[in-house]
């Protein structure tokens, strides 16, 4: 049995920069992973077959609407593969919580089925890559911290960042993206500026807080608890930013370190027992 990992996918900013002619919106993004995820195993089968457990599988498909089996279908395709595989996906993030656990999945997929069919991996820009989502890159990436441009496919490798610790928090809300796309009010927006050299975790939390995420209007207005969470992070002893990530609702405090992460989320746990709170350290 071969097992992978796929790691919650964090937008510490997103701007978006316009419209494409081909309906997408254009992206500026920068994207890092957290060391709390999705887990996939796989063994040898003459079929292809998915199984999802875990305390968020209530809801996700078994069948080839997941993002995992058409990555695994993929892959075979254009390897031409003849084998199969079980695939087993435990479900540890919420889905439709702008975290790409969907997106993840499907990566962290591509990585440990090569590897248990011993194929060459699609690279990141391979055109089947992004046409599982645009997400779909940059985790295949994972853990490296990235800037994402255009609808995904200009990937960017950063700096090392400095090593933080992070505080997942999900207010028991579902956003659909297409839902907070929509809403968006103005669809050019200036890009992201470029990250200065940053050594401590203050410094890049005050660069943070300069950014934005052109998502998060809308989102607040469909889902008005992502404001709760973000306000509650915010008044947080220990952390020194928030942000929501990606189309909501899922909301991210920035640490100095792991243990002030975990110290954060204790506060938060006890003050909102029914959201789901997970600290981290964020990956590199």
């Amino acid at each position: 049995m071969d097992k992978g990992f796929a790691p919650a996918k964090v937008n510490l900013a997103l701007h978006v920069t316009g419209l494409g002619a081909d309906g997408y919106h254009q992206l500026d993004s920068l994207v890092v992973f957290a060391g709390t995820g999705d887990q996939i195993t796989a063994t040898p089968s003459r079929e292809l077959s998915l199984t999802v457990g875990g305390p968020f599988a209530p809801g996700v498909p078994t069948d080839e609407t997941n993002l995992v089996l058409r990555a695994a279908r993929i892959l075979r395709d254009a390897r031409g593969v003849e084998k199969g595989a079980v695939i087993r996906l435990t479900k540890n993030l919420p889905h439709g919580a702008g975290i790409g656990s969907g997106s993840s999945d499907a990566a962290a997929t591509l990585k440990l089925l090569a590897k248990l069919w011993n194929v060459e991996p699609l690279a990141a820009d391979a055109p089947e890559v992004l046409s599982l989502g645009s997400d779909v890159p940059v985790c295949l990436r994972a853990p490296a911290p990235a800037r994402m441009r255009g609808r995904g496919e200009v990937i960017e490798t950063l700096p090392p960042l400095p090593s933080l610790g992070l505080i997942l928090v999900n207010p028991g809300t579902s956003l659909p993206t297409r839902d907070v796309f929509q809403a968006l009010a103005t669809k050019e927006n200036p890009p992201l500026p470029d990250l200065p050299k940053v050594g401590k975790a203050e410094d890049f939390a005050a660069w943070l807080r300069m950014v934005r995420n052109d998502l998060q209007a809308p989102a607040e207005t469909l889902a008005p608890p992502v404001k709760d969470a973000l306000d509650l992070l915010r008044r947080t002893p220990g952390v020194l930013a928030a942000v929501m990530s990606g189309s909501g609702a899922t909301c991210v405090g920035i640490t100095k370190d792991a243990g002030s992460a975990r110290t954060a989320a204790r506060i938060i746990q006890v003050a909102r027992q029914a959201w789901w709170v997970a600290p981290a350290p964020m990956l590199a």
